[in-house]
This record gives structure tokens, sequence and C-alpha cells, in this order.
């Protein structure tokens, strides 16, 4: 196969068997951008099997200006098989960061920070905002509990500050060159390591 291919050809035949099994795929090639384990599967059955070995953390970020971010984010979730991740705020997002993950993963949507705390709450889930701000603490020094939601805010705005009072707490990433940030996505995807490597489970 050339390298530029994306995916795999059409399986020979005789075709594996089984419901996760897409017909179409197995004719006609898999070009998604899946682990070989989920080659030829269905949309729905891969995401059913993540589903069983989800880990607790969960996501949210707040969209109150389209951010394009957000895509980069759900792709990072995807990476960490995280539980769920939340969109606060405006429920269209671009998703082509995202390159097709979001079609695995539990979305869920809150028209308000009061309706996305509230869940939380529901949930005892502990809410903890991540942003460069005053009174933030350094995220090396902060053990993230197992049972929690890694906020994040939109690309230049940063948290709300209502987001930033329902939070516990609210960690940073620390910085040593001359940018006051990094970018929203990048930061989101160190934070979820962390707390993969805090609670490996």
């Amino acid at each position: 196969m050339d390298k530029t291919d994306i995916g795999v050809p059409p399986h020979p035949k005789p075709w594996p068997t089984g419901d996760q099994y897409d017909p179409e795929l197995l004719a006609n090639g898999d070009k998604f951008n899946v682990i070989d384990k989920y080659r030829y599967w269905k949309v729905g059955a891969i995401k059913a099997d993540l589903d069983k070995t989800r880990v607790p953390l969960h996501i949210a970020i707040e969209n109150w200006q389209h951010d394009f971010n957000i895509g980069t984010i759900v792709r990072c979730a995807n990476a960490f098989n995280i539980a769920a991740v939340h969109i606060i705020g405006r429920r269209h997002w671009n998703r082509r960061g995202a390159m097709v993950t979001d079609r695995y993963m539990n979305i869920i949507n809150h028209a308000t920070v009061d309706e996305f705390v509230d869940a939380m709450e529901s949930e005892s889930r502990e809410i903890i905002a991540v942003d460069i701000v005053p009174g933030a603490v350094k995220l090396s020094e902060t053990k993230l509990p197992a049972n929690c939601v890694l906020v994040f805010g939109g690309e230049g705005p940063g948290l709300s500050e209502q987001m930033q009072s329902s939070a516990s707490k609210t960690v940073m990433i620390e910085q040593f060159g001359s940018t006051r940030s990094v970018n929203v996505g990048v930061a989101a995807g160190i934070a979820m390591y962390v707390w993969m490597q805090q609670n490996k489970l």
C-alpha cells in the first residue's frame, strides 16, 4: 500500500463474522483513523466497546465564541478514553479538529453554567478549573481527584468568572517562556495526561 494511503483496503474473503463489523467497510475498505482492533467496525460498536473501559474523568469546555479548539480537546479526550465531554454554551462547534473522534465520545450539552454545575453536583463530581489567573495553584503540585471534571475556557478570554467561582479550585500549567499562555487544546492535553498519571487505574 502507498504510504500516502489512509486506512486499509477491502477485507479479503472470507470476511470476519460478528455484529460489530460494517459490511460496507469490509467491502470498500476502512479509511477511518482508528486503531487496528477497530478496523472494519461500525461506529456504534466502537463506541459501545470504549464505554466498557472509560476512565472516570470528565472534561468540560465553555463554548461562548464557537471556539475552534474544541475539536482538538475532544480528540485528546478520545485518546485518553475520557468518560464524557461537556460543552457549555453553544451546541454547535467546529468538529473538524476532532477528526471524527466525537462519534466515539459521550458528549453532553449544557446551555448555561448553572445547568452544568447542577449536573456535576448531582454526580458529586468536583469541578476543577484550568486557567492562568490570579490565585491559581500549580498543576504539578495539585492532586487531581478521580471523580472530577476539568473545565477549560475559550481561547483568549479563558474561563468565565461564573465558572471560576463555581470551581472548587483553579489550577495553572507552569510556563517558563515569554508567552502568556499555551493554546487551550494543548493545555487540555497536558491536564488530561497529568490526571492519567496520578490516577492510574
